[in-house]
């Protein structure tokens, strides 16, 4: 299919300045509300911040769809209805939480009726086209609530330095951009360019040294629409492909959310409590200062999305193979790391 690149372009630059410029105003509300951040032993930050700069990114998101809507092409209006409901959700859900730190398991349910919500609307990981598929058939829904609930709270729990949740964000929004214009997916398209828009126009004031945090409002709203985003542009193109470049694409909240389960788990902690084990932990830890952590991170994030999009472009049978070596060795070397320093 021919891309509308003007609209593409569109997207992205008004939902960047949106966003921007929302920034302070989101500061403003921020502090009215006692939506403010006060530092902890494991955190990073010395002094008070507001948190609720996701309003920023939303107001950035929501009002560029609002503006740009009738220049989209939206074969299934339902769907996308459906998104903006869950959305609608998790951002309520993130700014009660800012001002009041609700318990994990309330924001764990509430967080499964917003997904349940899109997945009722028709978005759902397809599964035909996969192996075993009388088996896992099935398991269609139960699979994209874990999809959607799982990298909600990945880019949630990554939010631990400055800039990072956004970086991060913006550049796995783009590499689902890339993927979804290989599948032909305008809808999608504009969504991911919109959220890398919203994303980097929050940016400037939200790195180090950073003047207000997204919290929990912008946290879990860039997880819950990278999700289904996912969902709706590249699950539908690549098959059973599909799952190994979607993880790619938010590879580092994934990899570091399964370890960080693994880790509490074996150690007795319940497996959603917080701790200084996180990677941007470590680094930090290992003498590095917060911008050169967020840029090794960066870093990291955009070789996930440049092997995702090579992947998706290549033969899937040697590909998925040596996707699978990766993460095996990845795992030998965050264990390796994380032996050698209790030792130190």
């Amino acid at each position: 299919m021919e891309h509308d690149w003007v609209l593409y372009i569109a997207a992205f630059s008004t939902a960047f300045a949106i966003s921007n410029v929302m920034t302070p105003v989101a500061k403003t509300i921020s502090l009215k509300v006692g939506a403010i951040d006060y530092p902890k032993a494991r955190g990073m930050h010395q002094k008070p911040m507001p948190r609720m700069g996701g309003i920023a990114i939303v107001a950035g998101f929501m009002l560029t769809l609002l503006l740009l809507y009738r220049f989209m092409e939206h074969n299934n209006p339902i769907q996308l209805i459906g998104f903006i409901l869950g959305a609608a959700i998790i951002v309520i859900l993130g700014m009660i939480d800012d001002c009041f730190n609700l318990r994990a398991r309330v924001k764990f349910l509430i967080q499964m009726v917003a997904a349940a919500v899109v997945i009722a609307t028709g978005t759902r990981i397809n599964v035909v086209l996969w192996p075993f598929t009388a088996v896992l058939k099935t398991f269609s829904i139960p699979i994209t609530l874990l999809w959607i609930v799982g990298v909600t709270n990945a880019v949630n729990l990554i939010d631990g330095l400055d800039g990072l949740a956004a970086g991060v964000s913006s550049i796995a929004a783009l590499s689902i951009m890339v993927l979804c214009v290989l599948t032909g997916d305008e809808l999608s398209v504009v969504l991911t360019a919109t959220l890398a828009g919203s994303c980097l126009g929050f940016l400037p004031r939200n790195f180090n040294p950073a003047q207000i945090f997204m919290g929990d409002t912008g946290s879990t709203f860039l997880g819950f629409t990278l999700a289904v985003t996912s969902i709706m542009g590249v699950f539908k193109g690549y098959a059973f492909l599909a799952l190994a470049v979607s993880m790619l694409c938010v590879g580092l909240p994934i990899f570091d959310t399964t370890f960080a389960m693994i880790r509490r788990a074996a150690t007795g902690k319940p497996i959603m409590s917080p701790d200084r084990g996180h990677l941007h932990h470590r680094l930090i830890d290992r003498g590095l200062s917060q911008k050169q952590a967020v840029m090794v991170l960066y870093g990291i994030s955009l070789l996930c999305g440049l092997l995702a999009i090579f992947i998706a472009c290549k033969d899937e049978k040697i590909l998925v193979i040596a996707l699978l070596m990766v993460f095996v060795l990845s795992f030998v070397i965050y264990f390796f790391n994380h032996f050698k320093r209790n030792k130190e």
